[in-house]
Formats: C-alpha cells, structure tokens, sequence
C-alpha cells in the first residue's frame, strides 16, 4: 500500500542529521517538521525568515503572525531567530543550508527538477525554489510517485520548466526511496507491501536494483 503523506514525511525525517539547517518547502515537506528523530537537534529555516522552526502549534499555541513560507501558522523552538526574507535568501545563497527538501512535478534520472509551472496554468513565479536547488549542500524531493492519472513523474527527462539542473540526491516516494547517480535511479528501499515490479511499472526513467531491496522501517 503506498504510503500516506505522513508517513512519506515520517521517512524524509530520517535523512536529518543532528546540527543540520535545513529548509522545507511547502507541502508535505512542512510536515517533516513533526517527526524529527529523538536525539538530534536541527534547526528548520523558512525562506520568509524564520530559522528554528518548530512542529506544527496545537489550537492553543496558534499565533497568526507566526507562519512558514506556506502561510501556515507554525512554532519556533528555543533559540529560534526571526529576521527579514533577504537576509533568508543570503543564509540560502550562501550555502548555509546543508539540507533543502522539496516538492516536484517532475524528477528526471540526470537529477533535475521541475517544481514551478505547469503549462496552462497561471503562476506568479519560481519563488525561492530556484535559489533553494542553487544553494543547499544536498536536497531531497518528496513526492507522489506518479500523478492522479497514473503516468510516472521519475522521467527519463523532464517535460516541464526546469527548476534546477543536476541536482536531486535522493527522492522519497509514496513507494520507494530512490538515489540519483550516474544517470539513474537506483531502488533503496521500497514501502511496505509494494513490490519491486510496481516500482519498476510506475518509473519511466532508467531504474537501477540491486540485489533485495528492503522495505522502509519508521522508528
């Protein structure tokens, strides 16, 4: 069974390291936020200019004026730091972020990213997404494996607007975990229950597997 948006979060929160700044984007990256490992101490940045971001608040702990880059009401932890977008986007620019986790469209096997702009559709803009693939030491995407329609979004090549060129590590799936390298995707892990076929089935860019695979295991 592929895994709920929780869960995917529960298992991107096993990539933190303790001491690792790290920015979540908006979607089921925020909710990584909820399931940082016992034991090690990260400190969660927002682009709009929060650094040490805590879970999300409980309906007594809501403050409107305390949001992420999402505009979703947030907590910050002890030793946390408000200041302005710009002197975010310099932490981010700077390479001070060592781990930024995403939502795509679209990942393709040389480690590209669409994350913006569907054709058709009005936006306003990149946003910080490009400056986030530009500037952080690694990133992981999160995401559904294929869209509603069924049809892979792990691509031999990207088909929308790209957000980044060459620079997705390691990409958490409702099915599987998976590492771009050298011009593939190689199987890490796999959920519980979902088969290495359905894996292969639901991924149009070259899959690499190596030996067995392992299902994921959530502390």
């Amino acid at each position: 069974m592929a895994l709920s948006r929780e869960q995917v979060a529960m298992r991107v929160a096993q990539e933190l390291q303790d001491g690792y700044y790290v920015n979540l984007g908006i979607g089921i990256p925020t909710l990584v936020a909820n399931y940082v490992p016992a034991g090690i101490e990260v400190m969660l940045q927002s682009e709009n200019g929060l650094l040490g971001m805590g879970p999300y608040p409980t309906e007594d702990e809501i403050d409107a004026d305390m949001i992420n880059a999402g505009k979703e009401t947030v907590t910050a932890i002890k030793g946390a730091a408000i200041f302005s977008s710009a002197e975010s986007f310099a932490m981010i620019r700077g390479g001070h972020v060592d781990l930024t986790v995403l939502g795509a469209f679209e990942v393709d096997q040389n480690g590209n990213i669409a994350s913006w702009m569907i054709p058709g559709k009005l936006v306003k803009g990149m946003g910080g997404a490009m400056d986030l693939v530009a500037g952080a030491q690694n990133i992981v995407v999160t995401m559904t494996h294929a869209d509603k329609y069924g049809n892979s979004k792990l691509l031999t090549d990207c088909t929308l607007p790209l957000t980044g060129v060459g620079c997705v590590k390691k990409i958490v799936t409702d099915l599987a975990v998976l590492e771009v390298r050298n011009g593939a995707f190689h199987l890490l892990e796999r959920a519980p229950g979902i088969s290495v076929e359905e894996i292969q089935q639901k991924t149009a860019g070259k899959l690499v597997i190596n030996g067995d695979v392992p299902e994921m295991v959530f502390n």
